[in-house]
């Protein structure tokens, strides 16, 4: 295995999180897919060389988040560096992390939202790496890893549920989400402040940054429907999905689900006008009902029923 130090994405380990018990599918893609990245990193390339070159080496120089002035940066280490770990702990703590405050917004957004989210809040982090590392060249030095994606995500649950209780290492005590974002960002903060210490701090920042813009300007700027416009471009279909109940017929464009329902505090990206449930219709009512009940006592105290009609919506949009 090649001696390559890389700057880790990473700060510490954590316990807690939103009581949701279940893989949603972009989770559980994420998981797949970083854990997969790391053993083939690792377990394979590590033992294998090119012109006497170990290929986790080159791997790390073409895929790793290089500073700019390396002249080895390439654009697309601002998606490879989020799937990549320095080691065994850093790779449980992010996943873990990310299963635990992911899980439930992945479940209210819809999965195609939550992963354009995740992936550019893990961008922003990557924009704020490179350009730590190019103000303060002694900052600088590959990064790997998700923690950057996944401050952005502890963002979005911070504000969407800012009372569910968490408990952070190394605090034995449940702490208010809201308290939780703030000591987070706190100490990564001064820990970057502070001076180098193995870890992309700014990093953290940047994606927590990204996140906290996306969720507060994102609608309003039209990114999130800049992607849908991409992917209707690739499908070439239009991005029309049509569907029905016994009474009426509705395009996907007229249900809106990029609006945020601002009365009870809850992002929540739900606008629909109706949704089509078997024979019967979803009204937004009802949609805004359950997000409340979420907001106040989580979504482990939804019913079965209120957890499949949240489910039938968000795959609508």
């Amino acid at each position: 295995m090649a001696n390559y130090s890389f700057r880790s994405n990473y700060s510490g380990g954590f316990s807690g999180g939103g009581g949701f018990s279940l893989f949603t599918p972009v989770i559980k893609m994420l998981l797949i897919t970083n854990v997969a990245v790391f053993v083939a990193q690792y377990l394979f390339l590590g033992f294998l060389t090119i012109g006497g070159m170990s290929v986790q080496r080159l791997v790390m120089t073409y895929f790793a988040l290089q500073p700019v002035e390396t002249g080895f940066f390439y654009p697309w280490q601002l998606i490879s560096y989020q799937f990549m770990h320095g080691g065994l702990w850093h790779l449980f703590f992010n996943m873990l992390a990310l299963w635990m405050f992911g899980s439930e917004l992945e479940s209210i957004w819809g999965s195609r939202r939550f992963l354009i989210f995740y992936l550019l809040a893990g961008i922003g982090a990557g924009l704020a790496q490179i350009g730590v590392s190019s103000l303060f060249p002694g900052y600088g030095g590959p990064t790997v890893g998700a923690s950057g994606a996944i401050q952005g995500v502890m963002i979005a649950f911070g504000f969407m549920f800012p009372d569910r209780p968490i408990l952070m290492f190394p605090i034995f005590f449940p702490i208010p989400a809201k308290i939780f974002v703030l000591i987070w960002i706190g100490i990564d903060l001064i820990s970057g402040l502070m001076g180098s210490d193995g870890v992309a701090h700014f990093a953290h920042l940047g994606g927590a940054l990204t996140g906290y813009l996306l969720l507060r300007y994102g609608d309003q700027v039209g990114i999130f429907g800049f992607f849908d416009k991409i992917r209707d471009l690739l499908s070439g279909g239009g991005g029309r999905k049509v569907f029905s109940n016994k009474r009426k017929i509705y395009d996907i464009r007229e249900i809106n689900g990029y609006g945020q329902k601002q009365e009870s505090g809850v992002s929540s990206w739900f606008r629909a006008k109706t949704s089509s449930d078997g024979n019967r219709t979803i009204t937004q009512e009802e949609i805004d009902s359950i997000l409340d009940k979420i907001a106040k006592t989580g979504y482990g105290s939804l019913s079965e029923e209120e957890k499949r009609i949240l489910m039938e919506a968000s795959k609508k949009l």
